[in-house]
C-alpha cells in the first residue's frame, strides 16, 4: 500500500485485455497502476507509456517491492503457472486472465501455492456478470423449464479476418490452442456453471485463414447429469458476437442482442415464447470484485475451483478432437 491505496502491477502487456483491466483499476479511486513487466521490453514500455506507470524488465526485483500489493496476469498462457507461483509466494495478489493454465495439473499447482501463501485470486469470467446470462441461470434453476437437458453458448468475433487479433494469439506453444481455448472459454465456463461436470467430449475445429491454431471450433459436451452442452466460438465471424439457449423438458430459452434479451416459453406461459421484463442487476466486473475483496473482504464469486474447472473442460475439449 501507498498513500492508502491499492498497488498493483500489470504482468505481461500480451493479452489485448490487459489495457481494460488497466482501465478498470484506474478508474477506482482507492488503487494505483504503479508498474508493468513484460518479457517483450518495447511492449512493455509501450504500455506504461500509455497507463503512465513504469515499466520493470525483471520479474523477480518487482515482486520483491514491499509496496507491490497485487498483480494482474496478462502474459501469454503458457507463462501463467510461473509467474502465478512467483507472485503467490511473494504474497501478492492475483488477478488472471482466463484460462489460469493449460493442465489441471498446473492448476493444482497454482492453487497449492495461493493456498498456502493466503493471497486472493479472481480470474475473469466476465459473462457470468451480464443480466441476461444471470437472468437464464435462474430461470433455469427455477425449474420452471423443467429438466434441463440442452444448452449451446455461442461467442465469437472477426479477429481473424479483420486483423485486429495479434499473431501472438495463433501461437500454439504460448497459446495452447487458438479459438476455443481463448475466445472459446466464455461458452466453457457458462456451460459448466449451468451443467455441473462434463464427462466427455467431442470437437470438431477448423482453420479458415490458415493459421497455426484452430479459428472456427464446435465442443459438444456430455455432462454427468446427462445434458448435452455445446460451445461454439471463433475467430472468423462478422455481427454475431453472443447467443445462448437452454433446453428443458418444460420449456426452452434464448439469450440474444449481446446478452441483453432474455426470452423464454414454458408450461407456465402456455408455450408462448415471453421477453422477460425485468432482469438482476449486473455483477461488479471481476477485477472490481477481485480488489474489494482485497480491500474489504468482499466476495470473489470466479476463484481457484472455477479456474480449474474451466481447464478442465478445455482438457476433454482438446482431447476430443476428431
Amino acid at each position: 500500500m501507498k498513500d492508502g491505496k491499492l498497488q498493483i502491477a500489470v504482468i505481461g502487456a500480451w493479452h489485448v485485455h490487459a489495457p481494460d483491466y488497466a482501465k478498470v483499476i484506474q478508474a477506482r479511486s482507492d488503487c494505483t497502476l504503479a508498474w508493468v513487466w513484460d518479457d517483450d521490453r518495447a511492449r512493455g514500455e509501450a504500455f506504461a507509456q500509455e497507463f503512465s506507470c513504469t515499466y520493470s524488465a525483471d520479474y523477480d526485483a518487482l515482486l520483491a517491492k514491499e509496496t507491490l500489493d497485487a498483480v494482474i496476469i496478462t502474459s501469454a498462457t503458457s507463462q501463467h503457472p510461473e509467474l502465478m507461483k512467483k507472485a503467490a509466494k511473494a504474497k501478492k495478489h492475483i488477478f488472471t486472465e482466463k484460462v489460469m493454465a493449460l493442465t489441471g495439473a498446473e492448476c493444482r499447482e497454482i492453487m497449492d501455492s495461493v493456498r498456502e501463501n493466503g493471497v486472493k485470486f479472481c480470474i475473469c469470467f466476465p459473462w457470468r456478470c451480464k443480466p441476461g446470462v444471470l437472468a437464464a441461470k435462474e430461470i433455469a434453476d427455477s425449474g420452471e423449464l423443467g429438466r434441463i437437458v440442452y444448452a449451446r453458448v455461442h461467442n465469437a468475433h472477426n479477429g481473424a479476418i479483420a486483423e485486429w487479433l495479434p499473431e501472438r494469439f495463433y501461437n500454439m506453444e504460448e497459446c495452447g490452442g487458438g479459438a476455443m481455448i481463448d475466445l472459446g472459454t466464455h461458452s466453457m465456463y457458462i456451460l459448466r456453471w449451468l451443467l455441473g461436470a462434463p464427462k466427455k467430449a467431442a470437437s470438431i475445429f477448423t482453420n479458415v485463414t490458415g493459421r497455426e491454431v484452430e479459428d472456427n471450433a464446435v465442443t459438444a459436451i456430455q455432462f454427468s447429469g446427462g445434458a448435452i452442452g455445446v460451445a461454439e466460438t471463433g475467430f472468423v465471424y462478422t455481427g454475431d458476437v453472443f447467443k445462448m439457449e437452454i433446453n428443458g423438458t418444460a420449456g426452452s430459452l434464448l439469450v440474444t442482442d449481446a446478452g441483453e434479451t432474455v426470452r423464454y416459453n414454458s408450461e407456465k406461459t402456455g408455450g408462448k415464447w415471453v421477453t422477460a421484463k425485468k432482469l438482476p442487476d449486473a455483477l461488479p466486473h471481476p477485477a472490481d470484485q477481485w480488489v474489494d475483496a482485497i480491500l474489504h473482504g468482499g466476495e470473489i464469486i470466479f476463484g481457484l475451483q472455477e479456474g480449474l474447472e474451466l481447464t478442465e473442460m478445455m482438457e476433454i475439449a482438446y482431447a476430443g478432437r476428431a
